[in-house]
């Protein structure tokens, strides 16, 4: 074996290194959220900036940019799930230990809620691939996508109650996880001091709070009507 080979296997077998994986991926997975929240807040704006906006993505690199993305993404989401079930593992096996301070019991605790929301999460994802990627759940959703009418495409997969309820409970778990997970990488990354922790804290539920609100606010806009 080499010794690149050796040494990637020994990071992601110490716990620093996996917790190292799942601030990097965290930190990754949360800008790709803010940026795609940006986008996703032009269908207040109309069909024209909207549908302009996922043509743009979609011609990006002559049509890589968007699948380049897509497997970073996916990468990145499934190193973090795996690193996170690995470390919640760790923490139960040293849970009795007499090492183990009442920190890491809170920390463990927290981790556990955290794995759950993020399979709801991981479910949530490959079901929006497959409503609104491959649109593969509604001949209409197909139909629309393949005319190149993004707007009208999201609009019509909100129109169904269970679906957007879905989708807020989803984005409502995935906000629970940021609100531990953000202010985490800024102390996994050794940026998070006895100085700045305040700010840090404040700004992991300012951040989590305009997510929440912007994703929610679509499918709620378009049950009742405001975005048409």
């Amino acid at each position: 074996m080499s010794k690149p080979s050796c040494s990637l296997c020994l990071f992601w077998h110490s716990s620093i290194g996996k917790k190292i994986i799942v601030a990097v991926t965290g930190a990754i997975l949360a800008a790709f959220l803010l940026g795609h929240l940006s986008g996703n807040l032009l269908m207040y704006v109309g069909a024209e900036a909207f549908n302009d906006y996922a043509k743009f993505l979609h011609s990006m690199l002559h049509g890589a940019g968007v699948w380049i993305a897509r497997i970073v993404l996916l990468t990145c989401l499934g190193l973090h799930v795996a690193a996170t079930i690995c470390l919640v593992k760790a923490n139960k096996a040293a849970k009795g230990q007499t090492y183990e301070n009442q920190q890491t019991n809170v920390a463990s605790g927290s981790s556990r809620i955290m794995i759950w929301s993020g399979f709801t999460i991981l479910a949530f994802v490959i079901f929006h691939i497959l409503h609104y990627t491959t649109r593969s759940t509604s001949d209409k959703l197909k139909q629309l996508g393949d005319a190149g009418d993004a707007y009208q495409m999201v609009i019509e997969g909100f129109k169904s109650f269970p679906v957007s309820l879905f989708y807020i409970i989803a984005i409502s778990l995935l906000c629970s996880h940021l609100s531990h997970g953000v202010a985490s990488i800024f102390q996994t990354l050794g940026l998070r001091t006895r100085k700045n922790a305040a700010f840090i804290n404040a700004l992991a539920k300012g951040y989590t709070a305009i997510i929440w609100l912007g994703f929610i606010s679509i499918p709620l806009a378009v049950l009742f009507g405001i975005i048409k």
